[in-house]
């Protein structure tokens, strides 16, 4: 069964766009790659040294966004929507260019990577694909923040809930399935913050490209941008996307139930190093058909492959 075995873009694609953080113009080339290489970074401004593997221990900064960072310290940042537009699409292998050290945020969400992905189609190798499956219940807390991940037998679950002391937002909570469930308002889920963090920000050197064009602004009960909220937990949503793209820095799709509150880039990455920090965490196999029941599989996706 060919859907179980490994995938890359059956062609490139591009993107170009300015960064979040340092506001610079940004161009991107999404290639395709061969079975077991994974998702490799290039920063095609350097000359040298400039492959970052993306894995959650070249995890550098978690500031706001997740970035990696290489043996010689180069770096590429806000990598967590590419990153989870290419899990939830089933793509395990691609070199992805970039000629600065961020990737552009384009409207905020996934979503136009994840149309780009769809219009261009997979194929798919004769690898099968790999598996890590989560063995024992691990749990970090952090000053209110908290995140876990346990045993599941077919699924990969991630239940997550924001608290946010600002009306508009408030509380919010979802829970989903990432290989059954529609992902649709996930990916199209844009990144947001406070009116009033926005100064702040930009005097820690971040948001220097940020706009109404690709975040929503809440400004005391008022969403500031002229497009408003895409579905009605878009602020949820989009820290389940952040989630997803996070959790796939650990090179495979995982079997296991993330439940968090309140976290982040830097929880995720916590709970990674967490996990594989003890072999008797979790294990790794190669996915065979006769081994997975047909709802690992998200058949919202199927359409994808060429």
């Amino acid at each position: 069964m060919a859907i179980l075995n490994q995938k890359t873009i059956s062609k490139p694609i591009s993107f170009e766009g300015i960064t979040l953080h340092k506001g610079k113009q940004a161009k991107i080339k999404i290639l395709p790659s061969a079975p077991n290489s994974g998702i490799t970074f290039k920063r095609v401004d350097l000359n040298k040294d400039n492959l970052i593997l993306a894995n959650f221990y070249n995890v550098s900064e978690a500031t706001l966004c997740t970035t990696l960072t290489n043996e010689s310290g180069i770096s590429v940042s806000t990598v967590e929507h590419l990153m989870a537009a290419l899990y939830g699409m089933g793509v395990d292998n691609a070199l992805i260019e970039v000629d600065q050290g961020e990737i552009p945020i384009l409207d905020g969400s996934s979503k136009k990577f994840v149309e780009a992905i769809k219009e261009v189609g997979l194929k798919v190798s004769d690898t099968p694909i790999k598996i890590i499956k989560i063995l024992k219940k691990i749990e970090i807390n952090n000053n209110g923040k908290f995140i876990s991940i346990e045993p599941t037998k077919t699924t990969l679950e991630i239940d997550f809930e924001i608290k946010f002391n600002n009306q508009l937002i408030g509380n919010q909570r979802n829970s989903i399935n990432v290989y059954e469930s529609d992902l649709t308002d996930i990916y199209n889920s844009r990144t947001f913050c406070l009116y009033e963090d926005v100064e702040k920000l930009r005097s820690m050197n971040l948001a220097k490209g940020g706009s109404l064009n690709n975040a929503i602004v809440v400004k005391d009960n008022n969403i500031l941008n002229d497009e408003k909220l895409r579905n009605n937990k878009e602020f949820v949503n989009h820290k389940i996307l952040d989630c997803i793209g996070d959790l796939f820095l650990s090179g495979h799709k995982i079997i296991g139930k993330v439940v968090c509150s309140q976290g982040g880039h830097k929880l995720t990455n916590e709970l990674l190093r967490e996990v594989f920090m003890d072999n008797k965490n979790f294990s790794i196999f190669e996915l065979k058909e006769k081994i997975v029941p047909n709802s690992f599989i998200n058949k919202k996706n199927l359409k994808s492959i060429a």
